[in-house]
């Protein structure tokens, strides 16, 4: 099932690929629990959802998808966190060879249609928006085995992690926690959707033209690895969302202006725009292959 929230914090299903189904009244109280919140009693209490959201589907024939107005699946995750790097996506590289290491980013997310607002930075090399294949946990999660984690992921969701390149910095606050910088939808595809979610395509496009094009199956650390590691150190609980790293070719520059899409392949794109006072920046540059020199005065000064 593909769940979604739409127009003024609606809820809504997937029917036949192109229609919304609005399954909000099942729903008791929905405005006074907030969006987030909602999404939440709706992944905790799934088994009960589900059969009310399957017999709406087979009451109504819903809307055509084009005619509502899509907002991210997660209004604000209480953990957003990402995978630092992840993919065997050059010679050399091994999944030996690649630390464990997360960071967070903010829980402010762009849904589609919204924007991502670049800042003016000098220090900032270019900007890169980076698709990414993210989880959303199902249930709270301390101390998971690997050999059970994946029965604590509810679904998938296609996530943007937008990079600001070229700081030389303590953190990755302004590298990757920027408000904005996180771009989630078009909605969460249930895990029973996609049984083997390390051989699933993902596809980005710049401005309509294509740039990542890729496999999970390239992940170094694969998701039951994740859980099993970030739940010896924190507590997940439902409706937090992991992005599981990205395969670094086809990266490109991303420019206010600019437009970018995201899609798991045959399971929905999703499309976002770029604003902001940051002056146009074209460097190409591939982590850990072609690494420009920054610009003077580095990243550490005042941004």
């Amino acid at each position: 099932m593909k769940i979604l929230r739409f127009n003024d914090d609606r809820i809504g299903v997937i029917k036949n690929g192109n229609r919304v189904v609005d399954v909000s009244e099942t729903i008791s109280a929905r405005k006074a629990k907030g969006p987030q919140r909602v999404m939440e009693e709706i992944i905790e209490g799934w088994r009960k959802y589900r059969r009310r959201f399957e017999k709406v589907l087979s009451q109504q024939e819903g809307v055509p998808l084009e005619s509502v107005e899509l907002r991210s699946p997660l209004a604000r995750p209480g953990k957003f966190l990402a995978a630092f790097s992840n993919y065997i996506d050059r010679p050399g590289r091994t999944a030996d060879n690649f630390p464990n290491e997360y960071f967070y980013k903010s829980p402010d997310l762009v849904g589609p249609g919204e924007s991502v607002e670049l800042r003016d930075i000098p220090a900032c090399v270019v900007y890169q928006p980076e698709a990414e294949f993210s989880f959303v946990i199902g249930k709270t999660a301390k101390d998971v085995p690997e050999k059970k984690a994946l029965d604590y992921v509810f679904g998938y969701v296609p996530t943007f992690d937008i990079s600001t390149r070229g700081l030389v910095r303590r953190t990755q606050f302004v590298g990757k926690g920027q408000g904005s910088h996180g771009c989630c939808g078009p909605w969460i595809i249930t895990k029973d959707e996609i049984p083997d979610p390390h051989n699933v395509v993902v596809k980005s496009w710049n401005n309509g033209e294509p740039r990542q094009n890729y496999n999970t199956s390239n992940m170094a650390h694969k998701i039951p690895n994740h859980i099993a590691w970030l739940t010896k150190f924190v507590q997940l609980g439902p409706g937090d969302l992991v992005a599981t790293g990205t395969f670094h070719e086809g990266l490109m520059p991303v420019n206010p202006g600019d437009s970018i899409e995201i899609e798991f392949e045959n399971m929905g794109r999703a499309k976002f725009l770029v604003t902001g006072n940051s002056p146009r920046k074209t460097v190409d540059w591939l982590p850990g292959r072609d690494q420009p020199k920054p610009p003077e005065g580095g990243g550490m000064h005042k941004v």
